[in-house]
């Protein structure tokens, strides 16, 4: 069963989809956000492509567990995927997604436009990734 993941932003949406086993998450490139209606039909259209069965979506949480403004955003979007799709959506806690990504590009030798671009792709490979394992442990 394939799952895609995303690790949504205000300008652009990493991709990642599971293999067909759901051991591996793999990275699909990125989404540059157009308008909410937009944003959920191409989505979904590549969701479709994709053959996904789930959708896992990065929850940006404060430090101290709390929703912002942020959450409350890519729940919007989220949500309104979900019902566009009707796949069933998994929420990952993703505070610590953008510092371990950090961590891992500070040696990739290239531009920034390349780094940003890698970060949100990267980003939802590692949300995808931690709903993966959790989903195996149990």
């Amino acid at each position: 069963m394939r799952v895609l993941g995303l690790d949504v932003g205000d300008r652009r949406i990493g991709l990642a989809l599971s293999d067909e086993t759901g051991l591996l998450a793999q990275g699909r490139g990125v989404y540059l956000r157009q308008d909410l209606a937009r944003d959920v039909a191409n989505l979904g259209q590549m969701a479709k492509e994709f053959g996904a069965h789930a959708l896992v979506v990065g929850l940006p949480l404060n430090m101290d567990g709390t929703e912002g403004e942020q959450a409350a955003k890519v729940r919007t979007l989220a949500g309104a995927l979900a019902q566009h799709t009707g796949l069933p959506l998994h929420y990952v806690d993703e505070r610590w997604t953008t510092q371990e990504v950090e961590r891992m590009l500070r040696e990739v030798r290239a531009s920034q436009s390349k780094k940003r671009k890698a970060k949100d792709e990267r980003a939802a490979m590692l949300i995808l990734q931690a709903w993966l394992d959790r989903q195996r442990a149990l």
